[in-house]
């Protein structure tokens, strides 16, 4: 096998399991997946979400954190909120779109072992519309 090919293959069993990887998947300002969301058919769908999180820092934290500048934030790391699990506390990553569209389409099955017992959205649709409105309610521009 020459050395061309055997990189070849190597990109693309990587890519297989981890997915391609774009500017977009490390950066907290693309609203790549938002952008084709309906905001205000995400506000209604965060009537599911509010049980456990509040938008803004000025509100007290519920039993989740409060998602006031999601975008941008370091996973694990809102200010006065404790009782991250270890895997959301170690989790090392900073909160995309991207990232944020493979959590709320399986919180567990993107990152085994965290303390989250929403299931998912399966629609992609409704991840988008949710994400459209996480945009405007996080970054004041509602």
């Amino acid at each position: 096998m020459n050395k061309t090919f055997a990189t070849l293959a190597l990109v693309a069993a990587l890519t297989s399991f981890t997915g391609p990887a774009t500017l977009a998947d490390d950066d907290p300002t693309s609203t790549a997946i938002s952008a084709g969301g309906d905001a205000t058919k995400g506000k209604r769908l965060f009537n599911r979400c509010k049980a456990c999180h509040n938008l803004t820092a000025s509100e007290r934290s519920k039993l989740g954190p409060n998602l006031d500048n999601l975008f941008g934030r370091q996973a694990g790391s809102s200010e006065g909120f404790t009782r991250y699990s270890k895997a959301l506390s170690e989790a090392g990553f900073v909160w995309t779109e991207e990232k944020l569209d493979a959590w709320l389409t399986s919180p567990k099955t993107f990152l085994p072992g965290n303390k989250m017992t929403f299931a998912g959205l399966r629609k992609e649709q409704d991840r988008k519309d949710l994400m459209a409105y996480l945009r405007d309610a996080t970054t004041g521009a509602e």
